[in-house]
């Protein structure tokens, strides 16, 4: 990846960090909730979908106040790390490895994994109120996010990934598996960041073009890496979706159709952002890493 995008990722990810570490010290509290909360917030996580939602208010207004972001980062970042723990839990897909470390109720233990995502997905809802923005703005980027994560979204999806185990799917129903549970949550995390922005309909529109081509992006390219990576460099198991059955876009269409299929939704990423300037150039630049990502 181009060095400047490094230097972007490496900042923004920072900043959410920091603003994780604010928004959820460390505690002397009695119980090992908070704990395990962090536990599954600071472990390597790659912070994505909070620097999508970066990126995409600095297309809209490079000149923003990035303190009005910093909450909708960090709501981002705990929901998707409640979508893992819960995930990983033995009666979803039963994964004792995440990111190279334990899963959560390996870790601790399963009831305080169950509360553990509980906490990290109700607070990430209560962020999204602690902005200077406007109510009007805020409910907007409450109710994307509940879109994004919630039964007509990411939720929908795990329940669709689980219902087909052991089943054959056709490619449209697997690409409409994983619009929702991997690109659901991803076209919320560019929404909102435009939102925070004040961008116009046509704006947005084309934002979530470009980010409904990257959420399935990001799917196939896992799909590849299930393939043709290692446990080590994965984090996870590698494998694991042929272990369990699970339809997946390597075992639909070959390898090398996948990969192409990745290389044609980047290609349309790149499209969707063609009425914008440089400001978007950090955009274009995360659909480049999310199809040449090896982990």
């Amino acid at each position: 990846m181009p060095p400047e995008f490094t230097q972007f990722a490496n900042q923004y990810r920072t900043r959410v960090d920091a603003a994780l570490e604010y928004y959820l010290p460390s505690s002397d509290e009695p119980t090992q909730l908070r704990s395990a909360m962090r536990y599954s917030l600071f472990n390597g996580g790659k912070r994505v979908r909070p620097i999508l939602a970066y990126a995409a208010a600095l297309a809209i207004d490079p000149d923003i106040n990035l303190t009005l972001v910093d909450p909708i980062a960090a709501a981002l970042e705990c929901l998707h790390s409640y979508s893992l723990v819960h995930d990983d839990l033995p009666a979803m897909d039963d994964d004792d490895l995440r990111r190279g470390k334990p899963t959560c109720h390996i870790a601790f233990s399963e009831a305080t994994a169950i509360l553990a995502g509980d906490g990290l997905q109700t607070l990430a809802f209560d962020l999204l109120t602690q902005s200077d923005l406007s109510s009007e703005i805020q409910i907007q980027l409450i109710r994307q996010l509940t879109l994004g994560s919630g039964i007509q979204g990411m939720v929908l999806g795990q329940a669709i990934d689980l219902a087909a185990v052991d089943h054959q799917l056709d490619l449209a129903q697997l690409e409409t598996m994983h619009r929702y549970k991997t690109g659901a949550l991803i076209r919320a995390s560019v929404a909102m960041g435009a939102i925070c922005a004040g961008a116009d309909e046509k704006q947005l529109a084309a934002l979530d073009d470009y980010a409904a081509a990257i959420g399935l992006a990001f799917q196939v390219q896992d799909d590849i890496l299930d393939v043709t990576s290692d446990t080590a460099t994965l984090g996870k198991q590698q494998g694991a979706d042929i272990a369990r059955n699970k339809p997946t876009y390597v075992s639909l269409l070959g390898l090398g159709a996948a990969k192409a299929k990745a290389d044609e939704l980047h290609r349309q990423a790149l499209g969707a952002l063609s009425g914008f300037d440089a400001s978007a150039a950090p955009l274009r630049q995360l659909a480049s890493y999310i199809v040449q990502r090896s982990n």
